[in-house]
């Protein structure tokens, strides 16, 4: 639902500004027992958790790459990429493809989650800041904290969890020293 909205004494006839009150939509999934969601205009697809090449001298939370339809995709272990140990394979482990834009070309991105749970609409009004602190996460990952029935949903900022330029600074990193970086 759009609002138009006209600054006071404007005149009439003047272009107006339209205010975007509608509830977003986002796929929510679970990760360690918590919820996150990411916004569904990112996702590409959902599969279910098949072959994962390994790729050796990779940062731990690069579980390796697939193979989807004849395109090389990369597929990110969320729990390693955010800090904790990782994921293990179980019946409703999948992988959501994620398509990100950077440099006016578009990049699939697979990232590894424990189950994927429901597309919900979250309201504008019901979405809060980031936390400062106490998050089990880097805050920089998070765009928001979604209200929903009554407990909260991270909502995640898939351009700075899955960014491109740090992800390739840490294999950098990883193949220099030799070690792995998480």
């Amino acid at each position: 639902m759009s609002q138009i909205v006209q600054s006071p004494g404007s005149p009439r006839g003047a272009t107006a500004v339209t205010v975007d009150s509608a509830p977003q939509q986002y796929l929510t999934f679970t990760l360690g027992g918590e919820m996150f969601a990411v916004a569904i205009l990112n996702v590409k697809e959902i599969i279910e958790f098949g072959t994962v090449t390994e790729i050796p001298m990779m940062p731990s939370f690069i579980r390796g790459v697939i193979n989807l339809r004849g395109a090389v995709v990369p597929v990110i272990d969320l729990s390693c990429r955010f800090g904790g140990k990782p994921t293990e394979v179980a019946r409703r482990t999948c992988i959501i493809i994620i398509e990100l834009e950077q440099d006016e070309h578009k990049h699939d991105i697979g990232v590894m989650v424990d189950a994927v749970s429901e597309v919900l609409e979250i309201a504008r009004s019901e979405i809060e800041p980031p936390p400062s602190f106490g998050a089990k996460i880097r805050t920089d990952f998070i765009s928001g904290m979604g209200k929903v029935g009554g407990r909260f949903v991270i909502i995640l900022d898939v351009a700075r969890v899955l960014s491109i330029e740090e992800i390739a600074m840490l294999t950098q990193a990883a193949d220099a020293g030799g070690t792995e970086v998480a």
